[in-house]
């Protein structure tokens, strides 16, 4: 399993998820969205950290066409991807890695329409609510044990998730258990989406994966304004 998997998606699919009260939640949302340009300026590179290594991807990362069985954990699924469904206004993706060892974050940062990017949050935190086990139809992936922490409390709002994929999970093989964290953070009109799995060989498929905090706060920094919003 490579943590390049982690970003494959599909085309877009424009704004879709939230009812009335999320909706009007988020007509309160202000923020210009940021172009391609000014993400790319936003994104950390490895000298904004002094213990890591930062590669940009190559690709842009799309819009997200993902699908999950159940239908209402999809928002689950393309987060993992890194992505959405919602239409982003631009996108730029990192790839970062510790010095000296453990694996890589994958950092999506996307600029959206102010209303769409809370609503990108908004689906998330719901779907992470009640799907505590789920299949990524397109990568063809089991999950479970998947459990909405505690508000990290980064940027305007923000999401964490921990699950467990299930690689080999066919016939009467065991499957390899691989613990991931997936976070999403909003600032303003533009979402980050950090990606992170333990080894399981390292940790037993026991150990929690961790989305190191000094990433997500040098990130939330370039982007401006407070790195935490309590």
């Amino acid at each position: 399993m490579t943590l390049l998997s982690l970003v494959a998606c599909g085309s877009g699919q424009g704004s879709q998820e939230g009812g009335g009260s999320d909706e009007g939640k988020a007509a309160q949302v202000q923020g210009k969205p940021l172009s391609k340009a000014d993400l790319e300026q936003a994104a950390i590179t490895g000298t904004d950290l002094d213990d890591y290594e930062v590669e940009r991807q190559l690709a842009t990362p799309p819009a997200s066409t993902r699908t999950a069985e159940p239908p209402d954990c999809t928002p689950v699924a393309q987060a993992l991807g890194g992505s959405s469904g919602f239409a982003a206004v631009a996108r730029t993706g990192r790839l970062v890695f510790p010095k000296r060892h453990g694996h890589g974050v994958s950092m999506i940062l996307s600029s959206y329409r102010a209303q769409d990017a809370a609503l990108v949050i908004q689906a998330f935190r719901s779907a992470a609510k009640r799907c505590e086990t789920f299949k990524d139809v397109r990568a063809d992936f089991r999950y479970d044990e998947a459990a909405l922490q505690s508000d990290p409390g980064y940027g305007d709002e923000s999401v964490s998730l921990r699950l467990t994929q299930l690689v080999a999970d066919t016939g009467d093989e065991e499957p390899v258990r691989v613990p991931y964290t997936v976070m999403a953070v909003r600032r303003g009109a533009t979402v980050a989406m950090f990606t992170e799995f333990e080894s399981p060989q390292a940790s037993g498929g026991k150990a929690a994966a961790v989305v190191p905090e000094v990433i997500v706060k040098t990130q939330l920094n370039k982007l401006g304004g407070p790195t935490a919003s309590k």
